[in-house]
């Protein structure tokens, strides 16, 4: 089986998530379909259907993050010394060449991803553009608008 990597704050989201899972939302879908068959005839029972499937959900859920983080290799960023090379984990700082903008992107997993927040997903073009550039080196990613040019200003560990 071929590990996945996540940052460590991202394997602590999974973790919670499974943990709420197990004690909070499949308890209560038990007892949701508990009640609903108390009702009576199932065969005309929404409120069954509706329970059922959210147990298939919850279930399809808790087995998937299990499997994610079975197979997890769990980085912690603060720890990792890449001698300024941009690897897994990295704060990058760029400045896009064409209009001067500056943004600052972590290359994190694919489930820890929210560009919001500005993590960026290990596979997605820009960061597959800036694995192995060091501070001072233009990235060219092929974007949908066409090629954009960043210049990686710093790389932090953090």
């Amino acid at each position: 089986m071929t590990t996945i990597p996540i940052t460590k704050r991202g394997a602590e989201k999974l973790k919670e998530e499974l943990h709420k899972l197990k004690t909070v939302e499949r308890p209560s879908v038990i007892n949701a379909i508990a009640e609903a068959r108390a009702q009576g005839d199932l065969s005309e029972n929404a409120e069954y259907d509706a329970a059922k499937d959210r147990q298939g959900f919850i279930e399809g859920r808790i087995q998937e993050i299990e499997g994610k983080l079975s197979a997890a290799q769990i980085i912690d960023p603060s720890e990792v010394d890449a001698g300024g090379r941009v690897v897994f984990g990295a704060t990058v700082e760029l400045e896009d060449e064409d209009t001067g903008d500056a943004v600052t992107y972590q290359i994190v997993g694919e489930d820890e991803a929210d560009l919001k927040l500005g993590l960026i997903n290990i596979s997605s073009p820009i960061a597959r553009a800036l694995i192995g550039k060091e501070e001072g080196d233009v990235a060219e990613v092929q974007a949908p608008g066409g090629v954009k040019h960043y210049e990686i200003v710093a790389v932090a560990y953090r």
